[in-house]
């Protein structure tokens, strides 16, 4: 059953204090959340708690490396101390790039880009979840993807790897909470106009070694592009509609439709005809079905 009142609830937004995760912050702050911005900025977290709370919205903000485990489950405790309990909203909107040749690509790039993209969702979930299923309240969980995710880019690979990462996990975590009354959403947006072209300036020291071009000139390059995006806000409204109507995929960007069926209907064609192998078919599918079936039951009986 969808979320239909976000009065009183608490919201936990990382990466909310700029671009998607603030616009996040102030749609729901707007519609009676209690918000928690987590951030890596002490400065932007700051900045943002005051334009919040100039509109009269409750907010409390602490610094949070989403990659760090142990810096999550303080986060998690604190946000218990301040508003008594963990909240029924888990916004993962936190991310990262960095642009160059697949060829390029060195461990560090992706350990930065997928520790942040993906590892850092997987950290949110993993603390939350359980949290969130004890509590014993509906809740739901948005976690930010792109467009970037449903289609690979020989320029964003690990960046496009992460975030197809994210929207398997999320179909994924869709099936398994139903049952608790939580329900989850994967955005995928296109360009958001926000500052995330300046990710590259946030990347710590321990991962310095990227094969990628980072300069002023290309920081300026991606500008040019994400000036002209959707602004957060109304990406934000987008998203309290998609939890309203308990929508797994949220992929307000209509410029995005013709270039994703194209895609995924390559995929489809791929599949061989029925005609091909009819009764190795059957054996296959009956199989995968007793094997579900039985663990079904089995986690039934564990539970």
């Amino acid at each position: 059953m969808a979320m239909q009142n976000f009065q009183n609830e608490i919201a936990f937004i990382t990466g909310g204090a700029s671009g998607a995760g603030f616009g996040q912050a102030q749609v729901f702050g707007r519609a009676g959340c209690r918000i928690v911005i987590a951030d890596i900025r002490q400065d932007a977290i700051e900045a943002a708690l005051a334009a919040l709370r100039a509109e009269g919205i409750t907010a409390h903000g602490l610094v949070l490396d989403i990659m760090d485990r142990q810096a999550y489950a303080s986060a998690a405790d604190e946000v218990e101390r301040v508003f008594g309990g963990p909240p029924a909203l888990l916004f993962n909107t936190a991310g990262v790039n960095s642009f160059g040749p697949v060829e390029n690509t060195t461990y560090d790039d992706f350990d930065w880009i997928m520790g942040v993209n993906l590892g850092g969702v997987v950290n949110g979930m993993v603390t939350f979840v359980p949290r969130m299923i004890a509590s014993g309240k509906p809740g739901h969980i948005v976690t930010t993807s792109s467009l970037g995710g449903l289609m690979a880019s020989a320029f964003a690979a690990p960046y496009s790897a992460a975030k197809a990462a994210v929207i398997n996990l999320m179909e994924s975590y869709h099936e398994g909470l139903a049952k608790y009354g939580i329900g989850v959403s994967v955005l995928c947006p296109a360009n958001i106009k926000s500052n995330i072209a300046e990710a590259s300036r946030l990347r710590p020291a321990q991962f310095g070694k990227s094969g990628y071009v980072e300069s002023d000139e290309t920081v300026a390059s991606l500008h040019s592009i994400h000036q002209h995006g959707m602004e957060p806000v109304q990406l934000a409204e987008f998203v309290k509609a998609g939890i309203l109507a308990n929508q797994l995929y949220i992929i307000p960007y209509p410029e995005a439709k013709e270039g994703l069926k194209a895609h995924y209907d390559k995929i489809v064609d791929a599949v061989l005809p029925m005609e091909v192998d009819p009764e190795g078919a059957r054996k296959r599918t009956e199989a995968l079905m007793a094997w579900a079936a039985g663990r079904a039951a089995a986690f039934r009986e564990e539970g």
